[in-house]
């Protein structure tokens, strides 16, 4: 856990002038009560998972989605979201038509759609602490729309409750239009700025190559190469040779910058940690597991080749010693 303290974060994300002519963004970008207010928020954030120990880790973990293998966020909102919808139509229905029925329809998925805008902000909130620069910035509107919109619906609750139905429809239907203002803004998140995908490469080398001389790599101290144009962090652990991509899966960090340990490695950004073998997501905030792939030694030199499945070579993946199925 923690955050990197520096701007390399903010590179990943795309800067294109497209993003820079949509007015709602350039307003965002201009609101300077917002970096006092992401500074604060973000610290008490990592000082809670801090304090709590190996718990606050686990409770992480639950709220990146790393049991998952998907980030958790995405998955929540679904359902306030869709309650949401749910009971603006069912406003509509009792508006229209009267009746007790979707008068009680539209109050019972009022009541889902608030209890799961809670677990969907606690998890927004976990990812959100990563962020930097207009992705914060961004993150943080988008987080402040969500918490009035859930205001305006714990009203309208009462309001309904309490036999003004009315009014419970008036601040039903205002909440509605921040929720969806609110999820343009995760859209942006996501599709433009890549907050909550797999920032690991795709591809993998379609064959060996050589790399880097094997006397050249020494113990316990990760090299960055590259093969077939795909940077790869090299790792001599134990006597054996591992392969992982380089850019960390949660934000892209530089893996073979990170700290080693016995059997996996740790991301010097957010504190994600990949087993070595098989690029297995060990701890969050990463969701999905590093691209590994398999290596050999040939003629003195290092060979990176395609990407390795545990399924399908049980050998130790340690180049000559143990050449494994693809290794010929």
């Amino acid at each position: 856990m923690g955050t990197c303290g520096c701007q390399a974060c903010s590179a990943l994300a795309p800067k294109g002038e497209d993003m820079a002519k949509k007015p709602i963004i350039a307003m965002i970008n201009q609101q300077s009560w917002l970096e006092p207010v992401g500074d604060t928020l973000q610290r008490w954030v990592e000082q809670a998972y801090t304090a709590s120990g190996a718990m606050g880790q686990r409770i992480e973990n639950i709220l990146s989605g790393t049991w998952l293998g998907h980030p958790l966020h995405p998955a929540l909102t679904d359902v306030p979201i869709g309650s949401f919808t749910l009971v603006a139509t069912f406003d509509g229905l009792e508006a229209a038509a009267g009746g007790r029925t979707f008068a009680r329809a539209a109050d019972a998925t009022l009541t889902v759609g608030l209890a799961a805008a809670l677990a969907s902000a606690v998890s927004g909130l976990s990812d959100w602490h990563y962020t930097t620069d207009e992705p914060r910035r961004v993150g943080l509107v988008h987080g402040l729309l969500n918490l009035g919109a859930t205001a305006l619906y714990t009203g309208s609750l009462i309001a309904r409750l309490s036999g003004a139905r009315g009014w419970g429809r008036g601040l039903g239907f205002l909440g509605y239009g921040v929720v969806t203002l609110a999820a343009y803004l995760g859209g942006e998140l996501v599709y433009h700025e890549r907050i909550g995908v797999d920032h690991a490469p795709e591809d993998a080398p379609t064959e060996f190559v050589a790399v880097l001389d094997d006397v050249d790599l020494k113990e316990g101290q990760p090299r960055r190469v590259v093969a077939q144009g795909i940077p790869v962090m090299l790792v001599r652990q134990s006597g054996r040779i591992y392969a992982l991509a380089e850019h960390c899966a949660h934000l892209g960090g530089p893996l073979s910058e990170g700290q080693l340990k016995d059997s996996y490695t740790i991301c010097p950004w957010h504190g994600s940690r990949f087993a070595l073998a098989d690029g297995r997501v060990l701890d969050g905030p990463a969701t999905f597991d590093q691209p590994a792939y398999q290596t050999r030694v040939r003629n003195g030199q290092i060979e990176v080749g395609p990407a390795y499945d545990p399924a399908q070579h049980e050998a130790p993946r340690n180049g000559e010693q143990a050449p494994i199925a693809a290794a010929g």
